[in-house]
This record gives C-alpha cells, sequence and structure tokens, in this order.
C-alpha cells in the first residue's frame, strides 16, 4: 500500500506484486474505491481500509473503469462487505455485474478453465438495487469531493476514467495503457497500450488519451500501476505506439501464423522503445514480466482484425 494525500493505492496481489492496483479516494472520513481487483483481492483491501482508518461502512461507492476481471471480478465479494457502498459503471458493464455467466464465460475463453479459476476465484452477482449506470460527464460527490465520469472506449466499449477535480487527477484503468514500476528509468515511467480482447479500436484508444490529455491532469492513477506524471509525453507516447500496434496488424494481416508474427512484432518494438528509454533488464527478465501482456495484444489485435472482416 501506498500513495500521497488523500488517494492510496493498493496492490492487488494479481499475478505478482505492482502487477494491479485498487485505489482508495479517502475525504471527510469517507471512502471510494476504484476498482476492485478478483475476488482474491478481498483481504489486501479490507486491511488497507483499516490501516487507513476506514471501517467498511464508511466506503459509499465502488468505482468501476470497466468490467474486465482484473479490474472488477472481485466487485461482488467486496460489495458484500461493504454495506453502504453503491457500485458505479459504465451502462454497457452493468448487465455483467448483476449475471457474471457471460463475462465468465468469455474470460474462460481466454485463459482456459484452470487459469481462470487461479486468477480469479468466484465471481459473485451484485444486487441490481446497488448498482448504479453512470453517464458521461456525469458527477457524483464523496462527502463534498467532486469525480466525474468520461466514457473512455478503445481498449473496451465499457470503459471509463473517473476525474478527480479536487487533485486533478484522473483514474485512466487501461485506456492510457501500463505502465509498470519496473520499468522506471531516470526518464521516468514507461507507458504502452493494452489491446486485450475484444474491443480494441485505435482510434477510439487514440480519441480517449487525447481527451484526458487535453485536461492537462497533474498526475494519473493507471490500475496496471499507480502513479504516474508527466502526463503529455505518456500521451505522446500512446499515440505513437497505438499507431503502432495497428500498423503491424495490418502488416500481417494475411498471414496464416499472423498471430505469431503480430507478437513477434510486438515484442521488438517495445523492447527498442524500453531500451531507449534507459532500461537495462535483461532480455529473459523482460520476457518474463512481459509474456502474458504480448499474448493477450498479440489476441487482442488478432480479434480487431476479424471485426474489421465483419464489418
Amino acid at each position: 500500500m501506498h500513495g500521497s494525500d488523500d488517494i492510496t493505492a493498493i496492490d492487488a496481489h494479481y499475478v505478482r506484486p505492482r502487477m494491479a492496483a485498487i485505489h482508495v479516494i479517502s475525504h471527510r472520513g469517507r471512502a471510494a474505491l476504484v476498482d476492485s481487483g478478483t475476488a482474491h483481492s478481498l483481504p489486501q483491501v479490507l486491511a488497507a481500509l483499516a490501516a487507513l482508518g476506514h471501517a467498511p461502512a464508511a466506503v459509499d461507492y465502488l468505482l468501476l473503469t470497466h468490467v474486465h476481471l482484473d479490474h472488477a471480478g472481485g466487485a461482488g465479494a467486496l460489495m458484500r462487505a461493504l454495506p453502504n457502498a453503491t457500485l458505479v459503471v459504465h451502462p454497457r458493464g452493468a448487465p455483467h455485474m448483476t449475471d457474471p455467466s457471460k463475462l465468465v464465460a468469455a474470460s474462460i475463453a481466454v485463459y482456459g478453465e484452470a487459469r481462470y479459476r487461479a486468477l480469479y476465484g468466484d465471481i459473485v452477482p451484485i444486487d441490481a438495487a446497488r448498482v448504479q449506470v453512470s453517464a458521461d460527464g456525469e458527477r457524483l460527490s464523496l462527502a463534498g469531493r467532486d469525480l466525474e465520469f468520461w466514457f473512455t472506449p478503445g481498449h473496451a466499449l465499457h470503459h471509463q476514467a473517473i476525474v478527480d477535480h479536487a487533485s486533478r487527477t484522473v483514474f485512466t484503468g487501461d485506456t492510457f495503457g501500463l505502465s509498470y514500476r519496473e520499468f522506471d528509468t531516470a526518464n521516468g515511467a514507461f507507458v504502452f497500450p493494452t489491446t486485450t480482447p475484444t474491443q480494441f479500436d485505435p482510434q477510439q484508444l487514440e480519441s480517449s488519451v487525447a481527451r484526458i490529455a487535453a485536461y492537462r491532469p497533474a498526475a494519473l492513477h493507471l490500475t496496471h500501476y499507480a502513479r504516474v506524471g508527466d502526463v503529455p509525453r505518456l500521451a505522446d507516447d500512446m499515440t505513437a505506439q497505438v499507431r503502432a500496434f495497428a500498423a503491424i496488424a495490418d502488416r500481417h494481416a494475411a498471414a496464416p501464423d499472423r498471430r505469431a508474427r503480430i507478437r513477434a512484432d510486438l515484442r521488438a518494438l517495445l523492447r527498442e522503445r524500453a531500451l531507449a528509454h534507459g532500461c537495462t533488464m535483461d532480455e529473459p527478465r523482460f520476457d518474463a514480466l512481459l509474456a502474458d501482456d504480448l499474448d493477450l495484444n498479440a489476441d487482442g489485435l488478432v480479434a480487431w482484425l476479424e471485426r474489421r472482416t465483419r464489418t
């Protein structure tokens, strides 16, 4: 657990340390959580709330950036532990929180049954009476603190960012990509997009990144992982890489082994950019840290290519 002022990042204990964060916004004795982690994250969340001086009853909101299970798989279990909380979610994501069966089936299709269970545990449905559907530009008050929702498609159609006007920071979920602290150098944070299946859209993602950057936030809070600054540089990096990812997919669109070719080119691109960023990590460590992301990004780009051929 770490943070500054009234925003705290909790390690969700997903896959490895500092892979996924759950954020706590504390204000006037009340709290809101941004993303839930998985069902396995519940003990860490409750322990962190206690360390911050919050009883479970002090949590007014659980705000989901989107309903991919590393962000929302633990929402049902967490809501059972937070008696006064309201879940706030994008309208496209809300049905999956009250009936997660389709979400579970889609995740098993991506990960396989055994790995799905190890990663996410049991997904608990949430009473619809405790679910609030957000609207783009809607604001809510956390004990007088103004939080605003922006719909930010590109990674997923059901994605939203949460703007905290008090700190002038934005909780970006996966819209601003992934920034693992192991890749930090004297040049700052290293960031790259995530195109996890099945709704990646490069033009939408560019627009969402631009919308967030235009706010000129003091910092961003990424689920993967935590606080980053230097937002204009990261926005430029994201835009350049979204275009490069799409170009890689296009280059191999007709190849019979396109998924393998796309993955290889993504790996080469990220390795080149990491080295240019000043990262001195050896190749085995680099590959170990990014193996899952490279697999998911390759799958996401193939899904994008397939979706284009159907439209």
